[in-house]
């Protein structure tokens, strides 16, 4: 199968598709055919060296496609079902990929949609489920992007108050989401007070722009903000920083497709790239200039 590697750090242009051997499933597990896989920032990571010191390294939490094979023990599926999820070896974008948690592709999204799904969604549902967001209001700090706008979404359907900072640019889509817009920088306190007086109930950080201070006045401490950006500040401030080695939201797999299906859920792709040109989805994706997921799809064999 063709898959993409690199074999040493560096720009995009380490990226390689490679021949590798077909991947099988384990118990548990199912393989898939990939039609979608998304990409993420922590790939540009991985290839700039930041994250893993091992080479070489495939790439690729999360695809989506058919299933062509089944792992012992596997009841829940069946060859030929479309289904999402994760590929905890890190080798999804690739022609085929083994998911170790998946769930059934929501009958209203077509392979890119349902590939752009996993990562978001279990990251802004850790997060929430962290702050224990129900009814209250909460605070999302960086609110347009594919997590924030996921976590907007999540805590609308919980039945919170949603408060979310963007840029003036982005605050019609937010009012779409369900959530009431601020702009971001000098003056935040502020603009928050002006429209949440007695402040929030709790707040997440998505963009990690060094407004933990802020964030922990309004939400009266600490305890009551999470961030999944900002690991020094966490660290200064005793904020909890939300990462996925210390439990996943896996639930959140299963869950979402309800939401989707009920019109009150969707994750837009921005841009989708062939397989083979998984370098310009990286240049692309480090540019920060398209709203919406990245996606790579693959043609069927």
């Amino acid at each position: 199968m063709k898959a993409v590697r690199f074999s040493r750090f560096g720009g995009p242009e380490v990226l390689e598709l490679v021949d590798l051997p077909d991947p099988h499933p384990g118990p548990g597990q199912v393989r898939i055919a990939v039609r979608a896989a998304g990409v993420n920032a922590s790939d540009w990571k991985k290839r700039q060296g930041l994250m893993d010191e091992e080479l070489p390294q495939t790439l690729g939490y999360e695809a989506a496609g058919v299933v062509d094979e089944v792992g012992p023990g596997t009841h829940d599926v069946a060859v030929g079902d479309r289904v999402f999820g994760f590929s905890t070896d890190g080798a999804a974008q690739a022609e085929s990929a083994v998911l170790s948690h998946y769930a059934p592709i929501p009958s209203s999204l077509d392979f890119a949609g349902a590939a752009a799904l996993p990562s978001a969604v279990e990251t802004a549902t850790r997060a929430l489920d962290q702050l224990g967001v129900g009814s209250g209001t909460v605070l999302i700090n960086g609110a347009s992007g594919s997590v924030g706008s996921a976590a907007v979404q999540l805590a609308v359907a919980r039945g919170a108050r949603v408060i979310g900072t963007a840029s003036p640019a982005n605050h019609e889509y937010l009012r779409s989401l369900g959530a009431e817009p601020v702009a971001y920088g000098e003056g935040l306190v502020e603009r928050v007070r002006a429209i949440a007086p007695e402040g929030v109930d709790s707040a997440l950080d998505v963009a990690g722009s060094g407004v933990l201070p802020q964030l922990i006045g309004l939400a009266g401490g600490p305890e009551h903000v999470v961030t999944i950006a900002d690991f020094d500040g966490a660290r200064e401030h005793g904020v909890t920083f939300s990462r996925g080695d210390t439990g996943r939201a896996l639930h959140a797999l299963s869950e979402i497709g309800v939401l989707i299906d009920s019109g009150r859920f969707s994750l837009p792709v921005g841009q989708t790239f062939p397989l083979a040109e998984v370098a310009e989805a990286h240049r692309v994706g480090e540019e920060g200039r398209v709203r919406g997921k990245l996606v790579l799809v693959v043609d069927p064999v």
